[in-house]
């Protein structure tokens, strides 16, 4: 029997209707996309008591979100104004956060719990950041406030681990005896506020509490003091304050020992051995040739330390050894792009033991060219305006150089390659070095600046810097 062709078209749009209707077929089902990553905080609905209630007198704090919501890092968040005894705990369950208070309320007195960023959503973890709940036990809310930035001496940068002390009612010892009325946390360029304060005067600390005292219990601590009381104000001009290390901490060598056989093997080298300070046997123009030994110096006999040319003429040198008796230097004026030979003999030096080298020894080496440096200029601008000005070059971390400013440009035509930051110094009692404050004796420690842009020096080129007081 024939079948019409009508009847086959008709036939497959039913099926493909089939199809579409009922997810059916072939085609692999796919999981829907869930759109864009949600990035909005939560949000407070309600708070019992409400926000700003004054008249407090319950234990309890009730927060309403509009969405479920986790709380993370308490105690590193959490911060109470004026300081508890005994910090709140924090309890959380689906839209709702609620504090229970531990510590009695002093009266008349606005209170400030902030989170930080401790209340996050629950999906996404977005932050509801700085919420502060606010209230008072008396009849108004402190609105006065007291501002400022902590800015460490030494380099003028910012340090977001420091904290600001504010203390009410307080002699000069007390920053050393007891914990702060109020503390604020600093931002990432160093500013602090203290909110909601009540009028009258405060002595203003910062400090870098490293043994989570919230006193300055230690020299060692980084710690800032403002020369005299502030007043809390509505309109408060902000207060700079300048932190320092009265003494720097001594850093401990970890002692470390391999055991072999039950002994350090350290003890069974016994022979005496050195290495040099030199890169891919080439010694730089501008510094030392340093020979480094295992064990330290009972002796040394710099007439057998010899450093001559190709042509083994002697070259005059200075030969010292460090405190240590392990570091040995060679000084002298370097040409550049020489050969040298420095010939040790075995008996130059020996250890406690009396050991000496195995055998005699010469090395050879190359000084650099002049073109594997860089000539540096820098021009100084308003230089009649500042007193005492050093000029220094930091590179990773530590002073590579410093120069006291005593014209308007100072150059260098060997500057080692490489990036450097550019500080300056204002040496206030002009020796030559950055001193620390003292907070017994009341002297404020001197004070640098770190410029923004760093300095890249490249070789046998000529880098030009200009700088502005």
């Amino acid at each position: 029997m024939k079948i019409h062709p009508l009847l086959y078209c008709t036939a497959a749009i039913v099926a493909i209707y089939f199809i579409f209707i009922t997810g059916t077929g072939c085609a692999q089902i796919g999981s829907p996309t869930g759109g864009p990553r949600d990035s909005i905080p939560p949000e407070l609905v309600s708070a019992i008591p409400k926000l700003l209630n004054t008249n407090f007198k319950g234990n309890k704090i009730i927060l309403n979100f509009n969405e479920y919501v986790d709380v993370q890092d308490v105690q590193n968040n959490l911060l109470v104004s004026p300081l508890p005894k005994i910090n709140p705990t924090i309890d959380f369950k689906f839209k709702v956060v609620t504090v229970k208070l531990k510590d009695s309320l002093l009266d008349n007195t606005t209170y400030t719990i902030n989170f930080g960023n401790a209340i996050r959503d629950n999906n996404e973890g977005n932050p509801y950041k700085n919420f502060s709940y606010v209230f008072s036990t008396g009849k108004t809310i402190d609105s006065l406030q007291i501002r400022g930035r902590v800015i460490i001496a030494q380099t003028g940068k910012a340090d977001s681990t420091i904290i600001a002390l504010l203390y009410q009612q307080a002699d000069d010892s007390a920053v050393q005896k007891r914990k702060p009325n109020y503390i604020a946390k600093l931002d990432s360029s160093g500013n602090f506020t203290f909110k909601y304060l009540a009028a009258g005067e405060y002595k203003i600390y910062a400090l870098k509490d490293g043994d989570g005292g919230k006193t300055y219990s230690s020299k060692i601590e980084t710690f800032a003091f403002a020369d005299s009381v502030v007043t809390a104000a509505d309109n408060f001009s902000p207060i700079k304050l300048y932190a320092y290390e009265e003494e720097k901490e001594e850093k401990k060598v970890p002692k470390t020992t391999t055991a072999v056989g039950g002994k350090n093997a350290a003890l069974l080298d016994k022979k005496l051995k050195y290495s040099s300070s030199l890169t891919n046997n080439e010694q730089d123009l501008l510094t030392d040739l340093v020979l480094t030994v295992n064990h330290p110096l009972k002796t040394l006999d710099a007439k057998k330390i010899i450093l001559t040319d190709t042509n083994f003429n002697n070259i005059a040198t200075k030969i010292t050894v460090d405190s240590t008796q392990k570091i040995v230097s060679i000084q002298t004026k370097w040409n550049e792009g020489t050969q040298y030979r420095l010939l040790l003999f075995k008996d130059a030096f020996s250890d406690s033991s009396g050991t000496q080298l195995a055998k005699q020894d010469t090395i050879r080496f190359v000084t650099r060219k002049e073109t594997a440096y860089g000539n540096l200029i820098i021009r100084f601008s308003n230089l009649a305006t500042v007193v005492h000005p050093i000029l220094q070059f930091i590179k990773e971390g530590e002073i590579y150089k410093s120069i006291p400013i005593a014209s308007p440009q100072w150059s260098d035509k060997l500057f080692p390659p490489g990036e450097y930051e550019i500080r300056i110094l204002f040496d206030a009692n002009n020796n030559g070095k950055w001193d620390p404050g003292s907070y017994s004796k009341k002297i404020q420690p001197e004070k640098a600046i770190t410029l923004d842009t760093k300095l890249t020096i490249k070789a046998n080129w000529d880098n030009e810097r200009d700088i502005k007081f």
